[in-house]
């Protein structure tokens, strides 16, 4: 479960500093749309973590150019 209140979704669900990036907010990373969903400890300042489910699935570090699309403000629980 996302600090949203939304279950976490693979390529879907990032997780954000929401003072960087609300809560919510619609970006656009890779050709891909993700939505920020959640919040992590090692999430900070302009650090986005992507959710890719199993740790096999994961690509590591990678540097990319994020696009907000749509800038929401919601609250976690």
């Amino acid at each position: 479960m996302t600090k949203s209140g939304q279950k976490a979704k693979v390529n879907h669900t990032v997780a954000v500093d929401p003072d960087v990036i609300p809560l919510g907010s619609i970006l656009l990373i890779d050709g891909t749309v993700y939505i920020a969903e959640d919040v992590g400890s090692a999430v900070k300042g302009h650090v986005i973590d992507v959710w890719v489910g199993q740790q096999e699935n994961s690509f590591g570090r990678k540097y990319s150019e994020v696009y907000i699309l749509q800038e929401e403000k919601i609250h976690g629980k």
